[in-house]
């Protein structure tokens, strides 16, 4: 089954409200702050799969990969960017630019 981002980011939302971090009292405040630093984190997570070796498993690569692209999504929504519009924006842009050779 294949969703949107849209889609993605309500299922996200719904997880992270059953869990009750988005209570006021929440001992794991969603702020845009703890959000990038989470999403860093997790990034670090997929990096340390390859620290010492060319290869990951595969399994632990898409459970990291999954929860990096759950708090992009999320970061994106509590901060009200389009993260659609974002990345066709960065490609539109990127297609435009040039990287020296190595």
């Amino acid at each position: 089954m294949a969703l949107t981002l849209p889609q993605l980011t309500d299922e996200m939302h719904r997880f992270v409200a059953a869990k009750g971090w988005y209570a006021p009292d929440s001992p794991k405040p969603q702020t845009p702050r703890h959000l990038a630093a989470s999403l860093a984190i997790e990034a670090a997570e997929v990096l340390e799969l390859y620290q010492w070796r060319d290869s990951a498993d595969p399994a632990k690569l898409a459970g990291e990969l999954a929860d990096v692209a759950l708090y992009l999504l999320q970061l994106a929504s509590v901060t009200g960017l389009d993260l659609e519009q974002a990345i066709l924006d960065k490609l539109r842009l990127n297609y435009t630019r040039d990287w020296p050779a190595p």
